[in-house]
Order: C-alpha cells, then sequence, then structure tokens
C-alpha cells in the first residue's frame, strides 16, 4: 500500500515517523531528525532531507547504522529474520535461489568483507543478478576501510531510496 506524500506531511509526527522507520534499516532516528522539516515537497525532498540527516549524524551513528543492516544471504535471511523490505530485496535478486556455490561463495566473502571491515557488506541488490552481487563483493573487499564506509552509505541511500518510491505513490505534494 502506498501513500501519498501529503498525507505523509500531515500526519502525526508518532504516524510519520512509523510510516517512514524502516526506510533506513532498523533506524527511525533518520525519521525522527527530518520530522521538523515537514512539509516536504516531494519524495526527492524527503529523500535528500533523511540523507542529509545521516550524513550529519556522525561516524558512530552512522557505523551504527551500517551495522543494523543484514548481511545478504546471511544466517537471518536462512531463518526468515529479516525485515519484509530486506527480504523481498534479496529475493528480488535472487539471493533466496542460491546454489550451494553460489551460496558458499557469499557466505564465505561475507564473512571476510565483515572481519576486514567491522560490519556487512551492503549493496542496494535491486537490478542485481547472483553473480553482479558475488563480483561487487569481490571487487569491495580490496577497499580501504574509509572508502567502503562511504560506499556503504552510498548504498544504504539507494536503498532508502527504492523503500521511498515503494511506500510514497507521487512525486510531488500539490501546492496551495
Amino acid at each position: 500500500m502506498t501513500m501519498a506524500i501529503e498525507a505523509l506531511n500531515q500526519s502525526a509526527p508518532e504516524a510519520f515517523v512509523a510510516a517512514l522507520a524502516g526506510i533506513f534499516e532498523h533506524s527511525p532516528w533518520v525519521a525522527e531528525r527530518v520530522l521538523a522539516q515537514r512539509p516536504f515537497a516531494s519524495r526527492d525532498a524527503l529523500h535528500a532531507a533523511m540523507c542529509a540527516a545521516v550524513h550529519g549524524a556522525g561516524p558512530e551513528l552512522q557505523l551504527a547504522l551500517i551495522r543494523a543492516h543484514p548481511q545478504l544471504a546471511g544466517k537471518a535471511a536462512v531463518r526468515g529474520e529479516l525485515t519484509a523490505a530486506s527480504t523481498n530485496e534479496q529475493r528480488g535478486a535472487g539471493l533466496d535461489q542460491c546454489s550451494p556455490e553460489e551460496f558458499a561463495a557469499i557466505t564465505r566473502l561475507n564473512g571476510e568483507y565483515d572481519a576486514r571491515f567491522g560490519f556487512p557488506f551492503i549493496l542496494a541488490v535491486k537490478g542485481h543478478t547472483r553473480d553482479s552481487i558475488i563480483a561487487n563483493m569481490r571487487a569491495r573487499i580490496g577497499h580501504d576501510r574509509e572508502a567502503e564506509i562511504a560506499e556503504a552509505l552510498r548504498q544504504i541511500e539507494r536503498i532508502a531510496r527504492f523503500r521511498l518510491t515503494a511506500l510514497l505513490d507521487d512525486q510531488t505534494a500539490p501546492r496551495r
């Protein structure tokens, strides 16, 4: 079910935060930080404000946001413990249909990545295949930590855009 940006703008503060709580994985603080900026003229304006809140949050909170994301095809996915959004995103990329070899490669790369950087590999998987996900994991594991933190935040912003697009049915609020 989608809603209009205008309805979101006019919602009670608790309803606004609740509606946006899952846009940034397990991080309702992002929605809380943009609440006072309402009304938003468009979905893009809301997305920009939420991304600015993340960038202004500081390294500790940013790292907590990164760590709030599940591993791709990881233990939480196997146990069925992902959020509905993460489940749908991973399923859309075919991660629920990995061959034993693909699953082993992703599991190994997840472990290596986490050991190297201290947080999960994050990729906005929409439009990716299992092969392209594995290729991304292999390529990014060679980066330095600062570059990967920046890339993880960029990927989180892409995920948030996809989730906002699914939530909000229109681009622009009517002008009064």
